[in-house]
This record gives C-alpha cells, structure tokens and sequence, in this order.
C-alpha cells in the first residue's frame, strides 16, 4: 500500500545523492507525486522483469536487491538502506529491472514515478547532469564492490563491513548486525560457512559476535585488519 510523504520523508529523500545537484524547486515538485511504500520483512518492491516506472530512495530499514543465477542460486547484488537510491538508469530507460527488491527488514521506501523525472528532464535539461553524479556514485560502489570481492579475503570484507557499522571516531564499539547473517555472507560473496570461518579469525583482533551484535574492542585493529596486504 502506498502513502503520502511525511515531512521526514521529504527531508530523508531531499537529502538523498540523487537529488544532492537539485535546485530545492524541483526536489519538492518530485516529491510532491511521490509515495512511500510500506513493506514487511520479506515482502517484494519488485521482481527481475518487471517494468521500471519509479526511482526509488529508502526512507528506513533495510532492502536488498539480487538476482536468481539459472541454477536457482541467488546472488545478492546490493543491501540498500536510509538514503540511497536504486533504479535511476533503468527507470528513466523505461527498461525492465535487471533484479528483485525484497525487504530485509521492515522498510519505507519512497517511490518518484519515472514520468516525473523525464518530464523534468525535458522541461530542465541541466537536471540531468544530478542524474549522472547518481548514477555514476552507484557505477563506483560496483566497483568497489567487484575489488573487495577479487582483492580482499573474506576476513577483510568482513572487517570492512563491520567498519561500515561503527560510529566516526569510535576506538571501540558494539555495534547491530543490521540484517541477518545469510544477507550479510551473501552481500560480501560468502557462503555463510566462510562468513562463520571469517568471524572466528576476527576474534584474535578483538571482535566476538553474539546473534545480533558485533563486540570490536579496537576499530584502528580491526581496520588494520582491513586494509593490511595479508589477511589475518
């Protein structure tokens, strides 16, 4: 079921990447059609082929997109969360979505029709260019993504996630695993056996991790961790 936006979803949406380059006009005139679904853990956005007719930005929880591989495995392309935005490209191409969108939580997501955004572009062809600065954020987290996958042990992707969590300038934290483990071994190209061998390595550099939690005594350690030439 879709509603109206609230003003902390406006503000949430207008302080998103995808609309940071826009003047604050036009943010509110995309706003002013747009929705917010409401969806419960497990619950579908969208399927792999289905038509694109929104951009969409999460408001709150958690999402995941992925695809099923033709020997029925899913492969888990992105776990997006407060504030980003997915499907630009494809939205504005009219295209069907290359992947599914499943709530791995309890989530709002704000839904811009795509007929907005093109009718905006054709009115103000400059917005474009915030587009672009979009689209291209989302092609660096790929590859960043890609590198971590091909660089990286799964110790370190591991340790790079959990940095993800703590707060700035923390020495040491405990931090919310924020979905469960088989998403998170998923979102770091593991199979949940190599995510549980990849805990148990982290405990030797201070890191113990209970159902839902990660308990990390020294954050410099475990980035160290991350960013050391060999795996611990």
């Amino acid at each position: 079921m879709s509603h109206k936006l609230t003003a902390l979803h406006r503000r949430i949406a207008g302080e998103s990447r995808l609309f940071a380059g826009l003047p604050p006009a036009m943010i509110e005139g995309l706003l002013d059609v747009a929705q917010v679904r409401r969806l419960a853990r497990g619950q579908a956005l969208f399927h792999q082929g289905d038509p694109a007719q929104a951009i969409h930005i999460m408001a709150e929880g958690w999402l995941k997109l992925y695809r099923i591989a033709p020997n029925g495995a899913e492969a888990v392309v992105g776990v997006m969360t407060r504030g980003q935005s997915f499907g630009e490209p494809i939205a504005l191409r009219r295209a069907a979505y290359p992947v599914s969108a499943e709530a791995s939580t309890a989530c709002e997501v704000v839904a811009v029709p795509a007929q907005a955004f093109l009718n905006l572009l054709q009115a103000h062809p400059e917005a474009a260019i915030a587009i672009l600065s979009a689209t291209f954020l989302h092609l660096q987290g790929l590859v960043e993504q890609i590198e971590q996958l091909k660089a990286r042990s799964g110790a370190q992707r591991v340790a790079e996630f959990l940095l993800g969590l703590c707060p700035p300038d923390a020495e040491a934290a405990t931090v919310m695993l924020p979905y469960d483990k088989m998403l998170i071994a998923g979102r770091l190209g593991m199979k949940p056996e190599s995510l549980s061998r990849s805990f148990a390595r982290l405990r030797q550099c201070g890191v113990r991790i209970d159902q839902a939690s990660a308990v990390i005594d020294s954050v410099a350690r475990l980035r160290e961790v991350a960013h050391a030439d060999t795996a611990p």
